[in-house]
Formats: structure tokens, sequence, C-alpha cells
């Protein structure tokens, strides 16, 4: 029998050559189905609104009033991020194809840590105002309009993330706050600070490339920081539970003595995951060189709406990419082993429960992937994570050679690393916080402050009207720490003491907090 032909997801930058060098069809066609499932109409199932909202908002069934559940389908904090999010992009890849003409039309991924992303930031097929580039024709990878409202039931009387009919999705430097009068205002305010696209495409890719481009140097040596790096070290994760999401990774690290991997700090999938969609929403830290302009607030920085941004699945289709690469490196492509009763394993850890899995449920390889469904035998039934393991044996595609896939990362257990000290920084509290947040290692070397380590938290914006959100507050963060530098406890954003000059402490990066009162961070070095 012959074998089927595999389908290729090609990067978007592969794509743009092809339409430079005069193959323009594979990105035209792309862009022709991209245009059309953003026109369908909003109840259609293979409409945007409808594929794009399975994500957050507009929530439905439990999670649309009932403060237990997050809210939206997608799964984070959790082992069910990787294998939720492989069928969700499938599911957008196959609305893609219902549009007329665009029946073998594959979904592409932003190669994030390939060099022309590290120098140039975003491609520019998905930044653009206008495609063709020589029309006037909009681009329909920059931006969605809500053909309805959005309403947030979940944050009660101040719902900041409803949105109205019209609404157009933005992204760094801009701000997408318009749930109350306050946020209409302030968002009008800033928002004019920014009239001019181009110049704003400019900021955003700016912003991207230094969150992909940050280091350390101690005594001559660099030291890399940025997000290509977490993406690298994320490879090296030993199993595929702490691989799969935060809760798990931040479970092994704490206990990092009782293993075999004492000094190496693991870097689930989720982390830099999470760094890029602040890296493109923005997130409000006055005086950071990460996001530094205050009042940013796009809709990638929030998981309640970022799904309705098209970046995301060009964002999320290379995160799923490097789960592959995982699989293939550690020899996990027909198998995924989750830890029972590990942090990171129950429907409530992280975020809560989604809309038809029941609170306080253990997960498993086949728990389903609500609401995705598959038929078989000629009946429907949900997806599960055992039903798309194997991409290319299972769901028939592949993706072309991309960063880190190039054979040159070794198989974990054939490369040793290096020890060092990590510094584990707990006590974060969520809940006198507003939206996503960055927590940042920060060190005094030769007598100039750097950060040593930074971790993005996509978190909800009111967290005292989730639930579940109330019984898991704590945040915890851990970054490998050069051995040259001293640490020393500090408490957030205080000063670092001027006779140290290698010595480590924590900063807390967010929007704004809902209170004054300053956070009892606790940092500790193993």
């Amino acid at each position: 029998m012959k074998k089927k032909r595999l389908r290729i997801r090609y990067s978007v930058r592969q794509l743009q050559e092809m339409y430079e060098n005069n193959n323009k069809a594979p990105l035209e066609k792309l862009m022709k189905a991209w245009a059309g499932i953003k026109a369908l109409p909003p109840d259609d199932p293979n409409s945007f609104f409808v594929i794009g909202g399975y994500h957050g908002e507009p929530f439905v069934g439990a999670g649309w009033g009932n403060a237990s559940y997050w809210g939206g389908y997608c799964n984070h904090g959790n082992v069910l991020f990787p294998t939720w999010h492989r069928v969700y992009m499938m599911k957008l890849e196959e609305a893609l194809q219902s549009i007329e003409g665009c029946e073998d039309v594959m979904m592409a991924y932003w190669d994030e840590t390939s060099e022309a992303s590290i120098k140039e930031g975003i491609p520019w097929a998905l930044t653009d105002e206008f495609f063709p580039r020589d029309s006037k024709t909009p681009n329909p990878l920059r931006s969605f309009v809500f053909p309805t409202n959005i309403t947030d039931n979940i944050n009660g009387d101040n719902p900041n993330y409803s949105k109205p009919a019209g609404y157009e999705t933005v992204r760094y430097p801009l701000s997408g706050l318009v749930g109350t009068e306050a946020d209409r205002a302030a968002t009008q305010c800033h928002n004019a600070n920014f009239p001019n696209y181009k110049e704003n495409v400019k900021t955003l890719n700016d912003n991207v490339v230094a969150w992909l481009n940050t280091f350390i140097t101690v005594n001559g040596q660099k030291f890399p920081t940025d997000v290509k790096h977490k993406y690298e070290a994320c490879l090296y994760a030993p199993n595929y539970t702490v691989f799969s999401n935060t809760t798990s990774a931040a479970e092994w690290n704490s206990k990092l003595s009782s293993t075999g991997d004492k000094g190496n700090v693991v870097v689930p999938l989720e982390s830099p995951h999470n760094s890029i969609h602040l890296a493109v929403g923005g997130y409000d830290a006055p005086g950071y060189d990460r996001s530094p302009i205050p009042g940013a607030n796009g809709d990638m920085g929030e998981n309640d709406t970022a799904g309705l941004d098209p970046i995301f699945f060009f964002h999320h289709c290379n995160v799923d990419r490097m789960f592959w690469v995982w699989q293939k490196l550690n020899g996990h492509t027909n198998e995924l082993d989750i830890i029972k009763y590990y942090p990171g394993t129950n429907s409530v850890d992280s975020q809560g429960p989604t809309p038809g899995t029941t609170p306080n449920s253990w997960l498993t390889m086949d728990s389903p992937l609500d609401p995705f469904t598959l038929k078989e035998n000629g009946k429907e039934r949900p997806y599960t994570s055992r039903d798309c393991i194997n991409i290319e044996q299972q769901l028939g595609f592949t993706y072309s050679p991309g960063s880190l896939d190039d054979g040159k990362l070794k198989k974990r257990n054939s490369t040793p690393r290096k020890a060092s000290k990590i510094v584990e920084i707990t006590n974060i509290n969520r809940a006198a916080l507003n939206g996503s947040f960055v927590v940042t290692a920060v060190a005094n070397i030769d007598g100039k402050k750097q950060v040593i380590g930074h971790e993005a938290v996509l978190s909800r914006w009111s967290v005292k009207n989730c639930a579940n959100c109330q019984t898991h507050l704590e945040v915890k963060a851990h970054f490998e720490l050069p051995e040259v530098v001293k640490p020393m406890i500090m408490l957030s954003n205080a000063s670092i003491a001027e006779e140290d000059r290698h010595t480590a402490g924590v900063e807390l990066m967010t929007r704004r907090q809902t209170n004054n009162r300053p956070q009892r961070i606790s940092v500790s070095v193993k």
C-alpha cells in the first residue's frame, strides 16, 4: 500500500520567501482562507469568532457565570496544555480548509527562535496593514473586528474584559481595555499617543526583539536569559508531566534535592509560551525594558481574549512544533506518561476546570479535550490526548525544518548539564494583582542591576471573582543562578545594597496592584 503523503506546516517566513520569489499561491491561499473564516456569520461553527472564542471569551456553559470554573475551554497550568492546544490548532486548520478553493491549505508557524525573529521580531505577513502589500486590502492576519459583543460575567460588577461589537483587537503598544467607563476613557487617551500604524509595528517588533535577546555578563561570560534560551531549555525536561505545564514544573523545581536533576531548573513549554503572549500583548510595567510603555494592554496579554487575535494561532502553531521537537528528541512520539496525582494533574490546578470537566477530577490521557470531537465508527466522541500523540501517524501532518530542530541538540541523557544554584521565589499572591504579570530575578553584578531571569504569568484581571483562583493564589518561580552571584533575600522592589557587588533578589512587574500593601515575597537559594 502506498504511504499517504504528510501535509506540511511551513513557517510564516518560508511562505514569505516563496511569495517574494514569485511563488505567491501558498501565502495568498492562507490569507484567503483567513479572510474567509473571519467573514463567516458569528454563529457559524467554522467562523473565526466561534473558534477563537473556544479559548476564552465569550464564555459558555458553566464558564458563563460560575466562578468555580475558569470560563473558557483552554487548559493552562495542567498536563493537558500541550495536547488541548494541539487539537485546537487542528480545528482552526479544518475551518480554514472549509473555505472554497482552500481545501488543501495548512496553518503556518511563527518560528520565534529563528535568526530572523531574533533580529527583526514578527514576520511582516502577521503585521502588515495591507495584503497584498501593494494594495489597500486589509491584511486578515493583523487583527480581528468583533462581529458581536462579548460579556465577561465572571468579573461581576467590574467587567473589564467585556467588549462591544466593532471592537478591533490590538497589540503592544496599544491598550484594549474597554469594559468600564473608566477603562474606555483611559484607553482612548492612551491610544491617542500612538496614531501611526507603521510606527506601532516597529515598537511592537522592538519589544519582541528585546524579549528574545536578553543575557547577563558575569566575569566576561554570557548567561542567556531570553525566550530562545527558555525554548531550548524546555527541550531537556525529563518527562512529559513537567515539560507540559508550569504547575508541575514548579513542584519539580521545588524538590530538586530529591531528584537526579539537582542544580538544573526544569523549564516547561508553557513558560516561553507565556513570555511571547506578554511580548506581543504587553503589560503595564513602567521603567522596565520589556514592555516599558505604561498602559499597554493588548489582547494577547490576557487569556480572556488572546484567542481572538489571529497571531495567537501562529504563535501556538510554533508551540505545538516545539512540543513535537521535544517528543522526537526524548523518544515520546508514540506515548506520553502523566505522573499520577502530581501537581498539575487535577482539574482545579492553576486556572481551574473548564466547561464539561468535573471540579477536583484527575486529568489523564483519556480526559476529554472539550469541546472538540472526532468521528469514530460513525459516531462522535470527545477528543482525548491519546488521539493526538503522534502528529504524523495519527493526524497526518508534520512541520518543515525550523530552529531548534536541526539535529544539533542531543538527547537529554547524553547531554548532562552543569549544575548551578537555584533561586526559588515563593509567596507571590496573585489576588493582589490585576491581570498578567512578570516575576523577575534581579542581580547586582559589578555595581549594575541586571535581570537574571523572568517568569511571565498569565492571570485573570479580577482574581477576587474567581472562586478557584482564590484557592490557588501562590505563584512560584525558579531561576538558575551563576555561581559567582551571591544571593540576598529582598522584598518586592526593594533597593539592592550598594556594598554587595554580586547579589540577587526579586522584583514584581505588574499592571497595577489591587491594594497598596507590599508583597511579602520569599527568596531562597538551593
